[in-house]
């Protein structure tokens, strides 16, 4: 024990490996597994897109009607 703290060689105290996805990347060296991961994360960028889209529509929507003569 060190510190009060038994030492461990599992995973709870690396840092997570993060996903991230460069447009035009060469996905030849990706496992099926990796193109999945990124699947998933393009998806919720591209609703994370469109939510931002849809909001700022609303506004625009709402400002025009304002400001209409």
């Amino acid at each position: 024990m060190t510190g009060g703290r038994a030492m461990r060689d599992d995973d709870t105290d690396r840092p997570k490996r993060t996903v991230s996805h460069t447009m035009g990347e060469s996905l030849d060296t990706l496992s099926l597994d990796e193109i999945a991961e990124r699947i998933a994360l393009l998806r919720a960028e591209i609703e994370r897109l469109e939510s931002a889209r849809t909001g700022k529509k609303t506004a625009l929507d709402r400002a025009s009607s304002i400001f209409k003569l």
